[in-house]
């Protein structure tokens, strides 16, 4: 008896990891494009596919509204030009009244307030004080033991980046983060984190290989790293860690690759980041080994009218009819 009762719990141990590292991907969803599908039907593909997670970067009431009832996770965004409204108490109340409370059936996990807000800009000075206005509102709501406040960086915030284990923030950066992180640390909030590869590898072709950023390198380096996703994310813990932050955790809240359009950009290249990276975000990093590692593609569909260079407009996991650019399963 006591042997099957030894096996259900291993069966049932296993089928929860595999449930877990199934649940950590999710996708990022971006309105820049004159062809895109329906709200509805975006969310309905989001179902069709199993993609259990969303980012929104702004509280767009038709997809909130297709939302409903859909249990798939989401983080909401506060865009960059509404920061500085919300260093008003009163407008965090209404902005969380008119977008969470309004949507009691819809599975908010995390707000990020701004999005790579970079510390010389106006909207920096705004950052954190929008963070403190929309969490007192988020408590005020009773809600604080279900959302999570924070704000998604982009690395070049990262002064140092090599070896990861060296990772800090730079001079520029860091008077910045510090309070922003004091406040992650005393709400128990993830930091969230655009990482990268693609750039990374682009900007420094002589020393970082193609399959060292696309998760195909055989063997660790001289740092013990496999590949430049978990280098990458290892630096920002280290940088973290070095401005008080040691318990705070990382949601990748952005990783793609684009599909043409520059150096390394191809259909193939693209596939093959994107499909190790689901299977890699099951597990963890060298310096955070324990897993899933929280990720959100970037993105949904291809969007014909950002802005920017050619890239910047491919780097759809799907195409505006729908259909899946490449040969993946998102669970």
């Amino acid at each position: 008896m006591s042997s099957i009762l030894l096996l259900i719990g291993v069966l049932v141990s296993s089928i929860a990891l595999q449930f877990t590292g199934a649940q950590s991907i999710g996708v990022c969803y971006g309105g820049n494009g004159n062809n895109l599908p329906t709200k509805q039907a975006v969310v309905d593909l989001y179902k069709s596919k199993g993609i259990g997670k969303i980012r929104l970067y702004n509280p767009d009431e038709g997809i909130l509204q297709a939302l409903r009832g859909s249990n798939i996770e989401v983080i909401l965004g506060v865009p960059n030009n509404n920061l500085n409204s919300l260093t008003n108490a009163q407008a965090a109340t209404d902005w969380v009244n008119k977008y969470v409370k309004a949507y009691s059936n819809v599975k908010i996990k995390y707000i990020s307030v701004g999005n790579e807000v970079h510390p010389g800009s106006a909207e920096a000075n705004s950052v954190l004080s929008a963070l403190q206005n929309i969490q007192k509102a988020i408590s005020a709501a009773n809600l604080q033991g279900q959302i999570k406040v924070s704000t998604a960086i982009d690395t070049t915030l990262i002064g140092k980046s090599y070896p990861p284990n060296d990772g800090a923030f730079s001079d520029s950066a860091s008077g910045y983060i510090r309070p922003i992180v004091n406040f992650l640390v005393s709400n128990g909030s993830p930091l969230l984190a655009n990482v990268y590869p693609y750039f990374s590898y682009v900007g420094n072709q002589q020393s970082i290989g193609l399959d060292y950023a696309l998760f195909t390198k055989q063997g660790k380096n001289e740092v013990g790293y496999q590949n430049l996703f978990d280098a990458i994310l290892d630096s920002i813990y280290a940088a973290l860690e070095k401005v008080g932050g040691s318990n705070v955790k990382i949601v990748v809240s952005e990783s793609g690759w684009p599909s043409e359009g520059g150096t390394a950009a191809s259909v193939g290249n693209a596939q093959t980041y994107y499909g190790n990276l689901i299977n890699h975000a099951k597990g963890g990093t060298p310096k955070r080994p324990n897993g899933p590692i929280d990720t959100y593609l970037f993105a949904m569909f291809d969007e014909n009218q950002k802005t920017g260079d050619e890239i910047e407009r491919h780097f759809g996991l799907f195409r505006p009819d729908k259909s899946q650019k490449y040969q993946i399963s998102f669970n």
